[in-house]
């Protein structure tokens, strides 16, 4: 099969643990015809790409290219697309393929791919490894080559430079708050104001929802307010938390890092739920269920979703004005970024201008 050069950034199996980016070539299969190659402008830099370089989940494949939230333009497509046509600015989030047979991928819900090595993610190969080291490459890159299914429009109205993060960030939100049924009269409160977080404000107070930000530091009061939440928790405060008890019909928790949820549990509503994101491990403490039986209530997980949320969530946001709260990095900066995402220093999503791959020496070569 012919192959297309691609240069970008990726994290050496030399290196140990993997946790530095560096200049890296590579090459990628030509598109078959159903998919089409994209010209990466903009990829966000999500909290998953830090821990997947890391190798924190002990599943990554190297050499790794990181990068699920992508923002591009087509520069090619195969002979059976129809969707699409070369100029396009389109989106591409955490998938690329799936095995288009089972019941999930026939509903537009990839994430769940029941075929035999699960969705094809954008970066690392299968979900489900078959033993051959199959990896795929994501868009810390020049370019991408992706199934037509997975290619999202991204609405004309939408300021291209910020909207990247909706790929994942924006999906990974709006999916458990469209499944639990937020809608206007609901109380909802997302913990955790940082990349997820920001937009699980915005998105629920959209669906019309009364918003209530929680987080563990009184200097992001403002900035909650900002985003648009109603209210401010500060989950270290005690009396402030037992003043809340059973408000919320549903919490969206976006910790990253494992946490102990019973914090959580006794503010959720008769029969409404907790639902976590972006955490993919153990809580810190088993749930205690005596907490959550005596109101019927439901603690949850959701990770990501499939090809019509996303692109659901990109023309809600697009209706509603809403856009990531980003700051523009060049690609040279991506290890001082993960540092920072690290520390929980960026409010609230890096996006790295891919235009300035061209400006590397080593590059350029």
């Amino acid at each position: 099969m012919a192959k297309i050069n691609a240069i970008g950034y990726g994290a050496s199996g030399s290196l140990i643990g993997g946790k530095k980016l560096e200049p890296y070539t590579f090459e990628r299969d030509e598109p078959k015809q159903d998919e089409v190659l994209i010209d990466v402008l903009y990829c966000g830099v999500c909290h998953s790409d830090v821990h997947q370089v890391a190798n924190d989940w002990k599943n990554t494949i190297y050499p790794c290219v990181p990068g699920h939230e992508i923002v591009g333009r087509v520069s090619w497509v195969g002979s059976s697309v129809s969707k699409f046509k070369e100029g396009d600015i389109v989106g591409v989030g955490c998938m690329i393929d799936s095995c288009g047979h089972c019941a999930p991928c026939h509903e537009g819900e990839e994430q769940f791919c029941e075929g035999p090595v699960g969705q094809t993610m954008t970066y690392n190969g299968y979900w489900k490894p078959d033993g051959t080291g199959f990896n795929t490459f994501g868009g810390y890159s020049n370019n991408l080559v992706v199934n037509e299914k997975f290619v999202m429009n991204i609405p004309k109205e939408m300021d291209i430079t910020a909207a990247a993060p909706i790929l994942c960030a924006g999906v990974t939100t709006y999916s458990p708050l469209k499944h639990w049924g937020v809608t206007t009269g609901h109380n909802v409160a997302v913990v955790g104001i940082g990349g997820l977080g920001h937009m699980g404000v915005k998105i629920a107070k959209a669906m019309g929802a009364t918003v209530t930000a929680i987080t563990t530091k009184e200097e992001k009061r403002t900035a909650a307010l900002a985003l648009g939440a109603d209210d401010v928790l500060i989950s270290t405060d005690e009396k402030a938390m037992e003043a809340y008890a059973a408000k919320f019909d549903f919490i969206l928790v976006t910790i990253p890092e494992a946490f102990d949820v019973n914090d959580y549990v006794p503010l959720i509503r008769r029969r409404g739920g907790l639902v976590t994101v972006g955490l993919l491990g153990p809580y810190d403490a088993p749930t205690n269920n005596m907490e959550v039986a005596k109101l019927c209530t439901t603690v949850g997980g959701s990770m990501i979703g499939g090809t019509i949320e996303t692109q659901e969530v990109l023309d809600f946001c697009a209706k509603h004005n809403i856009l990531p709260e980003v700051e523009l990095i060049d690609i040279k900066d991506i290890n001082e970024a993960f540092e920072k995402v690290k520390d929980e220093e960026v409010r609230f999503r890096y996006v790295i201008d891919m235009a300035t791959l061209k400006n590397d020496p080593e590059l350029a070569q």
